[in-house]
């Protein structure tokens, strides 16, 4: 299992160690054929629809206060991937956004750095320049994304290019299209392959988050397959959604996604981090997912080391509700930048 030690996600001791590989080479007859792989990922169990969405709005309700709303905000905030992902996105703009990642609250010394800045390839240099001595990591997207629609060798060198840059994480984007149509080898070696990308000169590797796109995957069942199936190609970290399309990241489908990394660590020893994207915007919302996280997969999962969100607008409502229970009054939406 990786070692962590408190701290920023810097100190954790990357899933793909010997051993995690190792125990992964266990399972190596699973991948070894499209119809090994088939009978495998169709042989999980069968999602309970009905039973997930009551599990997940159960655990919706519980409610937070005080000293605990407070420790959930502050950990909520160390979580993030603070996100610029726009055609109009400028080299201010990002150096802006990591200096907020950097320093939440001027007026507050107190609030934790965000957990990373997530950018396009071309963009990673600026942040990791901007960002300098702060231990917070410059996350790429990567892979054609958001819809993935390119040859692999150009998907791999987007990869290449945001690691070359710095890049200490790549956010991929699965191929929908040949997962749908039940190509889940194709899907499994693109991975592997794109994990390989990832690896740089000093024998290190960036962190690997394989997205889903799960509102285009159809069904609960073939979100629990995708799970596996990128944990199985070595993904670091299974996220749900790109933040483009019309469904993101929704409670049932995490909820999902956390059953089946408990499981998968259950299996194989190895730990694989989560991350929901799009859609969270509200101190509400962060801490309903945390919920979910510490009462599914364990506590082992609530450190920025293991659970992410991916957000834009996220921050600034949790700096908000920071204020409030500090000082007992709201300061209004001038309190935050707009970004």
């Amino acid at each position: 299992m990786p070692t962590t030690v408190p701290g920023h996600p810097e100190d954790t001791v990357p899933a793909h160690t010997e051993d995690a590989a190792d125990r992964r080479a266990a399972l190596a007859d699973v991948t070894a054929t499209d119809a090994a792989l088939r009978r495998f990922l169709h042989g999980l169990p069968g999602v309970d629809a009905v039973g997930l969405q009551e599990r997940a709005a159960a655990l919706g309700t519980r409610s937070v206060k005080t000293t605990a709303k407070a420790y959930a905000i502050d950990l909520a905030v160390s979580m993030i991937d603070l996100t610029t992902l726009e055609g109009a996105d400028t080299p201010g703009k990002v150096r802006a956004l990591c200096a907020k990642g950097a320093n939440p609250d001027p007026t507050d010394r107190s609030v934790p750095r965000v957990a990373a800045i997530c950018v396009y390839p071309d963009m990673v240099a600026t942040a990791k320049d901007a960002l300098a001595g702060t231990g917070i990591k410059v996350a790429s997207v990567a892979t054609a994304f958001p819809a993935g629609r390119a040859a692999l060798p150009v998907k791999l060198a987007d990869v290449a290019a945001a690691v070359a840059a710095g890049a200490d994480e790549v956010d991929m984007v699965i191929d929908r299209g040949a997962f749908l149509a039940g190509r889940y080898l194709a899907v499994f070696e693109e991975i592997r392959q794109v994990r390989e990308a990832c690896a740089r000169a000093d024998g290190t590797a960036a962190h690997l988050k394989v997205i889903f796109e799960t509102g285009e995957l159809e069904t609960y069942d073939n979100v629990r397959r995708a799970s596996w199936l990128a944990m199985l190609a070595g993904a670091d970290f299974i996220k749900t959604s790109t933040g483009k399309v019309a469904v993101n990241a929704t409670p049932p489908v995490t909820l999902l996604m956390l059953q089946a990394v408990r499981d998968f660590r259950a299996t194989t020893g190895v730990q694989v981090g989560v991350k929901p994207a799009g859609g969270i915007r509200t101190t509400k919302d962060a801490i309903r997912y945390l919920v979910l996280v510490g009462e599914t997969a364990g506590e082992d999962w609530l450190t920025p080391e293991w659970f992410r969100f991916g957000a834009s607008s996220l921050l600034n409502d949790l700096l908000m509700q920071r204020q409030k229970l500090r000082t007992g009054r709201y300061s209004g939406p001038d309190y935050v930048t707009v970004d």
